[in-house]
This record gives structure tokens, sequence and C-alpha cells, in this order.
């Protein structure tokens, strides 16, 4: 009977091992991914032009995110990315979302970089998250060419945006959100 609890209590710990391990593996194929396309759209980025690379490189920090959103009057988009210190070398998996109402319609896969001008303004990123309100405009792509990119700053930096295939047109109100992916850090 004793032995007959302790196979069970064994199998019951192999088992939760075994589930930690999977988890692990599913945690680190996931950043993978997520990392394999922010330095594909990275790259996306310097194609487009090459000065930015350098003000990659000389920057405290950046962030790349992948987004797909859709819209015909309401429109949300959702994606994720990751927040880099070129100091540390250390990512931290992000994720970000919009939501918009007005005259719109379209659907499309854009790129957002974050190049921060500071440590402080990278920290606050990560940590803090980051909210922000933005109009309309025009943007489209083919998924072989880039068009609709843009550049602006924003408290702590500089950003950048490449809409890669899809089309958004038309005004409305949106707000951005980025925060840290819970599942992934």
């Amino acid at each position: 009977m004793q032995a007959r609890k302790l196979l069970v209590i064994g199998a019951t710990l192999v088992s939760f091992v075994a589930a930690g391990s999977a988890f692990a593996q599913d945690k680190a194929a996931k950043q993978a991914e997520v990392k394999a396309k922010a330095m594909e759209s990275l790259e996306d980025f310097y194609k487009a032009d090459p000065k930015i690379k350098a003000e990659v490189a000389k920057a405290p920090g950046y962030a790349v995110f992948t987004t797909y959103g859709i819209s015909f009057l309401v429109g949300g988009a959702g994606g994720k990315g990751l927040a880099h210190d070129n100091k540390t070398k250390k990512n931290t998996y992000m994720e970000l979302g919009q939501a918009s109402a007005g005259v719109q319609i379209g659907a499309s896969d854009t790129r957002y970089l974050f190049v921060f001008k500071d440590a402080k303004s990278l920290d606050e990123f990560v940590n803090k998250g980051w909210d922000a309100s933005i109009g309309g405009g025009v943007a489209g792509g083919t998924g072989k060419k880039t068009a609709g990119s843009g550049e602006g700053t924003f408290t702590g930096g500089q950003m950048y945006t490449l809409t890669k295939a899809g089309l958004q047109a038309g005004a409305a109100v949106a707000g951005t959100k980025v925060w840290k992916d819970k599942d992934l850090n």
C-alpha cells in the first residue's frame, strides 16, 4: 500500500516536471518566433531608410513590433514585438494593441519601430507601457513593396512605421497601447 502511494506521488511529480519542461520549450519557441519577426521587421526599416540602422546602433535601445489590423468604421489591430536594451543586450517581449473609430476602411500588416533617446525612456516604455492617440491617413503596401512609411517623434525618442501589405484609408480617432507580454517574459 505504501509503495503504491509512493509510486502515484512519483508519477505525479514526473508529470509536473514534464509539463513544466514542455511549457518552457513552448515559451522558448514563441520567444524565438517573436524575435525572428522583430528582426525581419528591423531589416525592413533598414531597407526603407538605411540611416535608421546607425540611429538604432547608437541609441540606448529600441522596440519593434509587427501588427495586423482591420477596420470598417471601427477598427482594431494587435501584434507582438520586443524592446531591446543595447547596453545589456536584454530583450523584453511586448504586445501592442490599437483601437479606432471614425470614417475608415481597410486591413493592413504594419510595422512599428521606436528608437529611444535615453535609457530612462526605454525603461519607462518597458516597465510602464506606452499610450498614444493618433489621427488618420492613408497607407498601403503590396507585400513586396512597402508604401506608407512614416516617421514621427514621441516623448522619449523617434517612431517609424511601415505598412507592408494592405490598405488603410480614412480619418479616425485611435489609441495605441504597449505593454509587457506576461506569457513570454
